[in-house]
């Protein structure tokens, strides 16, 4: 079953020393070469703004009621209509808002998308663009989100075992709340 709903409203959100706390993703997925196997290319998902003015990664208030992995995956569903794999988290930064004027406290997480649905509660208010990672750095308009994106890239370019996505039994559940 998926949400239909986006949540709304700041008054069930957590906050860290006044600053608000928000949870993104960057959705990717594995690029298929032309005889079927798997590269190790990778592209990934920018959703534009509401105002469609900016090119980012889904992201947005982590919840009282859900663990952070869980406001990283309803954030996607919401925002990109991706279900997928929320993976280890790619780090923690500190961002002035471009609206509001204030610090958050942002932290970001892989996901690597099992399913791009053809509805999903904010389709009607965003865009969605698979890109090259080099496109999408040169796309994305914010410079933490930039930064989340080379560390995924050195997580997935390396070749220690421990810094490739989790085996499938590791992984963590994905949620579906509305």
């Amino acid at each position: 079953m998926v949400c239909v709903v986006s949540r709304t409203g700041r008054q069930f959100q957590r906050y860290n020393k006044g600053r608000r706390q928000v949870v993104g993703c960057i959705p990717y997925r594995l690029k298929i070469s032309s005889d079927g196997t798997i590269s190790d290319e990778f592209e990934v998902l920018l959703i534009s703004s509401q105002k469609g003015h900016a090119l980012m990664f889904p992201k947005g208030g982590w919840e009282l009621d859900e663990s952070v992995e869980e406001a990283a995956s309803r954030e996607s569903l919401e925002e990109a209509g991706v279900i997928g794999d929320v993976e280890r988290q790619l780090g923690k930064w500190d961002f002035l808002s471009k609206s509001r004027g204030t610090f958050y406290e942002g932290l970001m997480f892989p996901m690597l998308v099992k399913e791009e649905l053809e509805l999903w509660p904010e389709q009607h208010l965003r865009q969605r663009m698979w890109m090259k990672v080099d496109e999408a750095r040169e796309a994305c308009r914010d410079s933490w989100m930039k930064e989340a994106l080379d560390v995924l890239v050195n997580r997935l370019s390396s070749s220690s075992p421990s810094m490739k996505p989790m085996e499938e039994d590791t992984k963590i559940p994905l949620i579906s709340t509305c």
